[in-house]
C-alpha cells in the first residue's frame, strides 16, 4: 500500500500542476483576446498568435474566428483544466490515513459523473459549429471507458465503506 500512497501523490501533483496549467491558460487567453494585449495577427488576419507574457513569442496559435476560439480551443482549456482537477482529487483519495469514506467517494463520483456525461455532449454540440477530428471521437470513447471504470471503483469503494462500518458496529 505504500508504494500506492507514494505514485498517487505524485500524480496528485502532477494533475493539479496540469490542471493550473490548463485554466491559467484559458485566463490568460480570455484576457489578451478581450484586451488584445499580446495578440499577433498573421497570414491575413486568419489565425492569431497569442504571445508570451511580456514578449512576442508565440504560445499559442490560433484560428481567428469565434465558433473556433470558443469550441476548439476554450472549451478544450476549460474542460481539460477541470479533468485533472477532478484527477487530481481522484488520486488524493488513494493516499489518505482512511480510505473508504463517504468524501472519497464523492470525489470518485464527480470524476465517473464527469467523464462519463460530459464529453459526448461538449463535442455534439462543437460539432454543429467546427470540424470535429476523428481522433477527438476516440478522446470521447476513452473518456466514457474513464468513467466507466471509475464507477466501478467507486461501488467497490461504497461496499468498502458499508463492511467498515459493519466491522465497526461489531466491535
Amino acid at each position: 500500500m505504500n508504494q500506492t500512497k507514494i505514485i498517487s501523490r505524485i500524480l496528485y501533483y502532477l494533475c493539479l500542476v496540469l490542471s493550473a496549467g490548463y485554466l491559467l491558460t484559458a485566463i490568460y487567453s480570455v484576457f489578451c483576446l478581450m484586451t488584445g494585449i499580446a495578440i499577433t495577427p498573421y497570414k491575413e488576419n486568419k489565425f492569431l498568435h497569442i504571445n508570451f507574457p511580456f514578449t512576442n513569442q508565440p504560445f499559442l496559435n490560433i484560428e481567428n474566428n469565434y465558433p473556433y476560439i470558443f469550441f476548439s480551443f476554450m472549451t478544450v482549456l476549460v474542460t481539460y483544466g477541470i479533468f485533472f482537477w477532478f484527477s487530481a482529487s481522484v488520486f488524493k483519495v488513494f493516499f489518505q490515513a482512511k480510505l473508504f469514506n463517504e468524501k472519497n467517494i464523492l470525489q470518485l463520483k464527480r470524476f465517473y459523473i464527469y467523464n462519463i456525461f460530459f464529453p459526448l455532449p461538449i463535442v455534439i454540440i462543437a460539432s454543429f459549429f467546427v470540424e470535429v477530428e476523428s481522433m477527438i471521437w476516440g478522446l470521447v470513447f476513452i473518456h466514457f471507458m474513464l468513467g466507466i471504470f471509475c464507477l466501478f471503483l467507486a461501488n467497490i469503494f461504497k461496499q468498502g465503506l458499508h463492511l467498515q462500518n459493519e466491522q465497526d458496529l461489531f466491535i
